[in-house]
């Protein structure tokens, strides 16, 4: 997928790798992009500046998200990359069951749901075309693990596998999926370090957005900015008692870090 010539909407938007994002499409020639976000003074400004359009979304309501999508195909006639960027971090206490059924059902409605509403109003008219592309954005956290971060962690993971099942349905029906799994970024809800401790560098968010546009003209499904992940998925695979051994230790390291 080549982003020349191509309306393209991001969700989360306003800063970090959803910004930067719009503003690698717009260099590359993109027809339109349109950012959404919760709050409309931050994405406007972000938009001023990019010389993009935007619009108020919040993604974990399906009748904003299918007024977002709406509005992009009445002025522009159609979106042909979708980019469901929106996400929060997430945390829990030492306990994992701990975390309320509310901080729960946040993460899911905005890492899991927002794909399913943004996919159940695009999907028709992408088959139609035979042609349209997903880029959905996960986490290393969602491929691997996030201790400290169970729902988050498990929503990520989540996201993967709807990813996985768009891709493997609609797939032969032209439309292109993908799914954005770094470590740690420096945005704003970026962590100092991932996993309570440990990180592969944090990187820019102009990076992110560079390797994003090398993996959808490539047509990888897995884009990595930190291309040590694939090394660690392959050998989660290759062992995984081993590997939650290792996740384990990991966790007792950082607990003792913070006594």
């Amino acid at each position: 997928m080549e982003p020349k010539n191509k309306v393209i909407v991001i969700t989360g938007g306003s800063g970090g790798i959803g910004s930067s994002m719009a503003s690698a499409f717009l260099r590359e020639g993109a027809e339109a992009v349109v950012i959404s976000d919760l709050d409309s003074a931050p994405v406007k400004a972000c938009a001023d500046t990019l010389g993009c359009d935007w619009r108020v979304c919040d993604v974990t309501d399906e009748s904003q998200v299918q007024g977002l999508v709406d509005y992009v195909i009445s002025k522009y006639g159609r979106v042909d990359v979708y980019c469901s960027n929106a996400g929060a971090a997430g945390s829990d206490s030492g306990v994992l069951t701990d975390a309320s059924n509310d901080i729960w059902q946040k993460q899911w409605d905005l890492h899991v749901m927002a794909h399913i509403y943004a996919s159940r109003a695009l999907l028709p008219g992408m088959i139609d075309r035979g042609e349209g592309y997903f880029l959905i954005t996960s986490s290393a956290a969602g491929l691997l693990a996030a201790t400290g971060s169970g729902p988050y962690t498990v929503t990520k993971a989540a996201a993967i596998k709807f990813a996985e099942c768009l891709s493997i349905t609609h797939g032969d029906d032209g439309v292109g999926v993908a799914v954005l799994c770094p470590q740690g970024v420096a945005t704003a809800m970026a962590p100092k370090s991932l996993g309570n401790g440990q990180t592969d560098g944090i990187l820019e968010p102009e990076t992110v957005a560079a390797v994003v546009i090398e993996s959808m003209r490539d047509g990888r499904f897995h884009v990595l900015p930190h291309p040590e992940v694939e090394g660690y998925v392959r050998r989660k695979g290759d062992d995984v008692d081993r590997w939650l051994g290792g996740m384990r230790r990991l966790r007792r390291r950082s607990l003792e870090l913070q006594r």
